[in-house]
């Protein structure tokens, strides 16, 4: 029991104390009294928690109002893009002097597969889209 229930119970056994003592005729304004007291506990304990939830909602607004930063950016692509031949060179030089025209087309390949998963990771509707959550689910083109 917190406080505000023992100082709650010690107003009603006071209310009832004094009816004891003045009798029936003051029940009508005693019952009032107490009532009133009732009414006042309950209008803050509902204050409170409208403020509360008041407070709760302004906070999920705020949180949903903040965009994320964008995923797609011009300044990643474009240095994805930069990264991705610059590094094309040397690998072709090794790949092209150690396996010659297939160790070049394997080289290649694996520049051409880093930047289509580059590309599908930040366009995902890009080459299709999947339907419901199952994994017999199909594909859309």
């Amino acid at each position: 029991m917190d406080a505000r229930d023992a100082d709650f119970k010690k107003e009603l056994d006071a209310t009832l104390q004094t009816r004891r003592e003045l009798g029936e005729e003051y029940e009508s304004a005693l019952v009032d009294s107490f009532l009133e007291k009732v009414d006042q506990r309950i209008d803050g304990a509902v204050e409170r928690r409208v403020r509360r939830q008041f407070a709760e909602h302004r906070m999920t607004a705020a949180r949903d109002s903040r965009s994320p930063r964008p995923v797609d950016s011009f300044g990643e692509r474009f240095g994805f893009g930069i990264v991705s031949l610059v590094l094309a060179i040397p690998l072709s030089a090794i790949g092209g002097g150690v396996g010659h025209l297939p160790g070049l087309l394997v080289t290649w390949a694996g520049v051409v597969g880093v930047n289509v998963v580059q590309v599908a990771r930040t366009n995902p509707g890009l080459f299709g889209r999947r339907h419901g959550t199952g994994k017999d689910d199909a594909w859309e083109d």
